[in-house]
Formats: C-alpha cells, sequence, structure tokens
C-alpha cells in the first residue's frame, strides 16, 4: 500500500488509541504483523509549550517502525508548528486526528468537532501539509450526527489541502463507539477521492476484516478496540491477505505468554508501580470469555507487584478450574 511517497508492505494498521497504544503495546502488535502503528494522539498545544508528559508520547523504538505520529488541535499555525517540530523524528507518516469524540477534546474544537468546520479543517490539512516533509494523512468520522453527515464533504476538502490518505470510522461523533459502524459511508469516501482509504469501525476478527476490504473497496483497515487484548488480529488478517492461509488462534498458554511479556515490556518503560496497574485492564481484555476470568479479574484488579502478577496467571494456567 502506497501513502504518498511511502510504501507500506502490509495494509493492515493499529488504530491511535488514548492510553492503549503506548510503546509496549505498539511494539507487540508490531510483532504480530501490524503494518503500521499510529502513537497516541499528540496535542499540538503540548508540543508547542515543550510539555514533557506530551515528549512522552513522541518516543519511537527502532522495532515499532514504521511508526505513524497523530496529532490534534484546532489552531492551523500551531498545527503547523508542530508538523515542522517533528519532521526531524522517525514517524514515516504524519496524521491529523479529526475523529475523537471525547468532550474533553471536542470542547476546544478539536478532534471529531472539526466535522462541523470543513472550511477550518481544510486550513489546518493545509498549512501541515506545507510545514511537513513527511506525507499527511486525516481521521474523520462519518459525521457529527445523524443529521449532519458530510464525511464524503470532508474527504474532498482534505484530498484538495494536500492530505495523502485518508481513515474513515464509520460512526457518527453522537455514536462515540455505540451501535455498529456503516461501512457504506467508508465505500462512498472511498469512490469520491482518488487517494488511499483506509477503513476503521467494528473489525473483531478475520472475518470482519476481509468483509470490510470486500465490502467498501477501502485501501486498508484500521482496527482499534478489536486489538485490546487481541494484537493476534493482525496476523490473523495480513496471513490471509497474502497467502489465504488461516492461522490457529493462540492457545491459552501462548496467550498467558503474550500477557507476561507485554507486562514485562510496559514495567521496563514505565516502573512496576505504574505498571501493574495499566496491566489491570489488558489481563481484562485479554482473558475475557475465560472460564472463570471474572474470578481471575477480581485477584488481579488488586495485586500490586509484577512477580505476584506473574504467579497468579500462572497459576491460572495450571488450574483454570479454580485459581
Amino acid at each position: 500500500m502506497k501513502i504518498g511517497n511511502v510504501t507500506l508492505e502490509k495494509n493492515v494498521f493499529l488504530a491511535p488509541m488514548a492510553g492503549v497504544t503506548d510503546l509496549p503495546f505498539r511494539l507487540l502488535c508490531m510483532e504480530m504483523g501490524c503494518g503500521m502503528v499510529y502513537t497516541e494522539m499528540v496535542s499540538s498545544r503540548g508540543i508547542y509549550y515543550k510539555d514533557s508528559k506530551t515528549e512522552e508520547l513522541l518516543k519511537i523504538h527502532e522495532r515499532e517502525k514504521p511508526v505513524a505520529i497523530q496529532i490534534f488541535g484546532s489552531e492551523p499555525k500551531v498545527m503547523a508548528m508542530a508538523a515542522d517540530y517533528l519532521n526531524d523524528r522517525e514517524n514515516i507518516i504524519l496524521d491529523i486526528n479529526m475523529g475523537c469524540p471525547a468532550p474533553k477534546i471536542v470542547k476546544n474544537g478539536d478532534g471529531s468537532a472539526l466535522m462541523k468546520t470543513p472550511k477550518l479543517a481544510g486550513e489546518i490539512v493545509k498549512e501541515v501539509v506545507k510545514a511537513s516533509i513527511k506525507p499527511v494523512t486525516v481521521k474523520i468520522r462519518k459525521g457529527w450526527d445523524e443529521s449532519n453527515i458530510n464525511a464524503v464533504e470532508m474527504a474532498k476538502a482534505m484530498e484538495a489541502n494536500g492530505a495523502t490518505a485518508i481513515t474513515v470510522h464509520g460512526r457518527t461523533r453522537d455514536q462515540f463507539y455505540t451501535g455498529e459502524a456503516d461501512w457504506d459511508i467508508i465505500a462512498e469516501v472511498k469512490n469520491s477521492v482518488g487517494i488511499p482509504v483506509i477503513g476503521n469501525g467494528d473489525v473483531f476478527s478475520l472475518d470482519d476484516g476481509i468483509k470490510l476490504l470486500d465490502y467498501s473497496g477501502c485501501d486498508g483497515i484500521m482496527i482499534g478496540r478489536g486489538a485490546q487484548g487481541n494484537p493476534w488480529i493482525f496476523k490473523e488478517i495480513s496471513t490471509f491477505v497474502e497467502t489465504g492461509e488461516i492461522i490457529p488462534p493462540p492457545t491459552l498458554e501462548e496467550r498467558i505468554n503474550i500477557i507476561l511479556k507485554h507486562m514485562a515490556l510496559v514495567v521496563e518503560a514505565k516502573g512496576e508501580y505504574i505498571a501493574i496497574r495499566e496491566m489491570r485492564k489488558h489481563i481484562s481484555w485479554y482473558m475475557k470469555g475465560y472460564k472463570n476470568s471474572a474470578q481471575l479479574r477480581n485477584l488481579v484488579n488488586k495485586i500490586s507487584t509484577q512477580r505476584e502478577m506473574e504467579n497468579t496467571l500462572l497459576r491460572y494456567l495450571d488450574n483454570i478450574e479454580g485459581i
């Protein structure tokens, strides 16, 4: 798949998710066959003010490449400044978030609030494209609400102002992540622009991924919540796309081993205190649907050390009937 002057070997990507797609999780997803990972979204104002927490979000490891950095903001000049600042970073793509529905983002006119102001959105893309030496892409939603479905209009404006690819999440801002994603709107956007279109929304399995590609004709797919606790999804889809082979799901032992590896990466990156607390949600995702998973979750949520977490998970593996 080609985006601007960048050629990607695979067309299945990890979506940017605040509090989820940190460096350790991105490393895991790349090992599992992801075609490109996206950072957690980064505030253009945070870059402007040289915020230390923002700087942490911008760190890129050699083993996670190729990487796209996603920035958000609604001030064209500040966004352009952020793009210029990121020119010497190791990301190959600069993505602009125009789809985040979070109230704290929208209230400032950022994220999916830009779906209400296509002219301003176009100005932002134009200024960022002028400032960036890397291909600039944009992520949008279906529209602001059901009375304002304007993904096609937005996509055309983004293309006209220099964007090299568009990602479309098939929900309105009002839906947040409820209901079903509208894959028809992804197909409509694909048919309306000449740049690559990446489909996003409701891909939780190999079957979902292949159906989205076939149904919408999109050039690639972006997976968000479907990757939570399931980084194998990238390997499953990319393997099938490349070879037609259906690989077996991970065994319980393989799943536990990946959790332990994930935990070790987070401990290395953030220290034990933060890591163990962050891993609680990941373990809940990894183990969802397994026997006695609720009992395991209750135990995990009380654990505060890496060793105790390891022992609990291994004990569960050895005695799934009662831990």
